[in-house]
């Protein structure tokens, strides 16, 4: 009944939690949005001081049910485990705690408290699960809706309708795929190691979890010693030979309780001053000693980095012109990059983001797309090949569960300036071909660009855009729109610091 429970609710978990990021409509984040907020490291940086005391109180009570019912990447390990003990049972073993896992948690949870955010994502759980979603799982999704919609037109419904497919950032659809295939294998072969070898959550909560209420108690008495709790444990955190459990590693799945055919494993209080616990205590008191030691040592100074944290060139769309292709735009090279409205500055973004790409995937205008350079890999940035960041859109700081983007209303939105625009002459059509254009000030939906003679003497000669900087918000719709390739004849240049006009 347990695991059944168990495995009801991660499902829906996982099912909710990857519609997020293939949602191209919006709808989904209106109603289940919620659920990204509720991931341990993006409500730490949101300084979501319900949802982790919540965790902390749940973990405390019923063991580490977080890493089995909410964390994506930790259902999704357990379902190609499932997949893979369907082909080879009985394949685990125990394997004794590894100490190296407190220490990744400590370096993880510093990067974090000291701004080095863009570090520590390399190894957090919820983003890595988000990368997949949105660069392997979207496309493909995508495809299945173009296919529906194709259908669909033929029955003059408009159900569905047809979208873009693309890669959106090639660097970041290589790394996506190892991770992916990386965490696959691991999984595969050896369970969860990741989750208990590498993951700074769950050693956070495996901590937690050593001092919970309810835990799978063995009765030694009905034991009879056959190891399928050990041998289905996904964890490697049954010592059937001892009758000792992990509790730092069990992810409370239940699995042990399912296989043992004589009753012998309970999920109940743990009582443990009982003759059984003493019994069993004293045959490993030396090594449990130092590992109590350890623990708590690690407890403390992951908590207290906890408290500290908490508180401190996509690729472009190839256009039909009819006659012949258009040549590809690209983007210009910025010397600031540009980060959504709500994000106050580089620095500030680039220590709350979890790159875990929700923004990326959520953007209605194909503005936003994983970065590929070096300071702050993955993290998105803004670009405008296949679009602009319109004044009345705030998506990206609705679907945020990091506060990287802060919410904010489509009123604040146009009064905040991201970055400013830049006139390159040498690209201008107007000048290069002395045809009359005026595409960048016709579009400006703020009023910033004016045409004005590029000789003031003659009236007549060519008109060239006129940027006023205290007017423009840097939403890109002149880059977008303007008709010189590769390279825009007007650019927008990033501002380290976002203002108010």
């Amino acid at each position: 009944m347990l695991k059944r429970l168990r495995k009801i609710l991660a499902t829906i978990s996982i099912v909710l939690m990857t519609l997020l990021f293939l949602d191209f409509s919006g709808a989904l984040h209106a109603w289940f949005g919620w659920m990204a907020k509720l991931q341990l490291v993006p409500a730490i940086l949101a300084s979501s001081f319900v949802i982790l005391i919540a965790i902390v109180i749940v973990t405390l009570l019923f063991g580490r049910i977080y890493c089995s019912i909410l964390c994506p990447l930790g259902i999704y390990q357990d379902g190609i485990a499932h997949l893979a003990e369907k082909r080879k049972k009985n394949r685990y073993s125990f394997k004794k705690s590894t100490k190296y896992r407190y220490f990744i948690a400590l370096a993880f949870f510093l990067l974090i408290a000291f701004g080095f955010t863009s570090i520590a994502i390399f190894i957090e759980p919820y983003s890595i699960y988000g990368r997949f979603a949105s660069n392997l799982f979207a496309p493909v999704y995508r495809l299945i809706n173009n296919v529906l919609a194709y259908f669909a037109e033929r029955w003059d419904s408009y159900a569905f309708y047809t979208v873009d497919v693309y890669i959106k950032s090639l660097p970041m659809f290589i790394i996506a795929t190892a991770y992916f295939l990386i965490i696959t294998i691991l999984a595969f072969v050896n369970g969860r190691w990741f989750c208990n070898n590498i993951c700074p959550v769950g050693a956070l909560l495996g901590s937690l979890s050593k001092f919970s209420l309810f835990k799978p108690v063995v009765d030694t008495s009905k034991c009879n010693g056959c190891g399928l709790c050990e041998k289905n444990c996904r964890c490697s955190a049954i010592d059937s030979k001892n009758h000792r459990i992990d509790y730092t590693k069990c992810v409370m799945c239940f699995n042990c309780i399912e296989k043992c055919k004589q009753g012998a494993i309970n999920y109940s209080l743990k009582i443990e001053n009982s003759e059984k616990a003493r019994k069993n205590s004293s045959e490993n008191s030396e090594n449990s000693t130092t590992e109590g030691k350890t623990s708590r040592k690690t407890f403390i100074a992951t908590i207290a980095t906890l408290a500290a944290a908490s508180t401190l060139k996509a690729q472009e769309k190839v256009v039909d012109g009819g006659l012949a292709t258009i040549t590809k735009k690209k983007a210009p090279k910025r010397e600031v990059p540009l980060k959504p409205a709500g994000s106050v500055s580089l620095d500030n973004f680039a220590s709350l983001c979890t790159s875990c790409q929700l923004c990326v995937q959520s953007c209605p205008n194909d503005v936003l797309r994983a970065s590929t350079r070096l300071d702050n890999l993955m993290q998105p940035e803004m670009s405008f090949e296949r679009g602009y960041c319109r004044p009345s859109c705030t998506t990206c700081s609705e679907v945020c569960p990091a506060g990287a983007i802060s919410k904010i209303t489509r009123g604040e939105k146009t009064s905040i300036q991201i970055g400013h625009a830049v006139w390159v002459g040498q690209n201008c059509v107007a000048l290069h071909d002395g045809v009359e254009c005026g595409n960048c000030a016709r579009h400006c939906p703020t009023g910033a660009i004016a045409m004005m003679p590029y000789d003031a003497d003659d009236p007549l000669s060519p008109k060239i855009p006129i940027i006023n900087e205290e007017r423009c918000i840097g939403c890109g719709a002149c880059e977008h729109v303007c008709p010189t390739r590769p390279f825009s004849a007007i650019f927008v240049e990033g501002n380290l610091i976002h203002r108010s006009i």
